[in-house]
């Protein structure tokens, strides 16, 4: 999953950024209204948490901008501004949650999956594939019913081959899930865990077509 932090605070910016790949996201991050502005029309996004006060364009601009537009993206509120009106303005403005620094950096990642699951009403959480479960909103994996322990990446990795599990997924597309801009990648990433996959799932489980990407093996084979 990708989420684009928009905050101005190179301190607070870093230790959420680090914090939240460490939680298994994609996380590109920007200082600026203008530059997050540009973000969001150039990619998409599972969640933004957002500052209200920034240089270029304010939050709160960005984020009318985007109930405008009947962009339902989460988003949720990072601010200093910590007064009822203030919490009542931002939700007013399409805001999903409002957080006031200082918070704790646990209860955010548990308000970024309250919101995604939120928003994931309607879809699928729960992905099958032969004898493989997926649960998205758990982050959760079970193989013919017993539970898989993966890490962050490969588990965001089987997501995305879970999600179009009836087609080829290149290596630019586990490439976008996984990292955000910026982030060193080495040249063999997607290799090794795609080789950790194979192990925890079965060696046949996913299928290299080469110079074309990855797709897991036919439910039927």
């Amino acid at each position: 999953m990708r989420i684009l932090l928009v905050e101005d605070d190179p301190s607070l910016g870093a230790t959420v950024q680090s914090w939240l790949q460490l939680d298994g996201y994609a996380v590109d991050w920007v200082q600026r209204g203008d530059s997050a502005a540009t973000a969001l029309q150039t990619h998409s996004y599972d969640c933004v948490l957002l500052d209200r006060g920034l240089p270029g364009a304010s939050g709160d601009q960005l984020l009318s901008g985007l109930r405008a537009a009947r962009d339902v993206v989460p988003v949720l509120i990072i601010t200093a501004r910590d007064t009822l009106a203030d919490r009542i303005e931002g939700l007013d403005l399409g805001a999903d949650d409002y957080l006031v620094k200082p918070f704790d950096l646990e209860e955010m990642s548990a308000r970024i999956r309250a919101a995604i699951r939120r928003h994931g009403l309607h879809a699928d959480n729960l992905l099958k594939h032969g004898n493989i479960e997926l649960d998205s909103a758990a982050k959760r994996v079970t193989l013919g019913g017993a539970p898989i322990e993966l890490t962050a990446r490969e588990f965001a990795v089987l997501h995305a081959l879970m999600l179009r599990r009836r087609q080829i997924v290149t290596r630019a597309q586990i490439e976008e899930t996984l990292y955000g801009w910026g982030d060193e990648v080495e040249s063999n990433a997607i290799e090794v865990h795609i080789h950790h996959l194979r192990k925890k799932l079965g060696a046949a489980s996913i299928v290299t077509l080469r110079g074309l990407g990855y797709r897991l093996k036919e439910e039927h084979a």
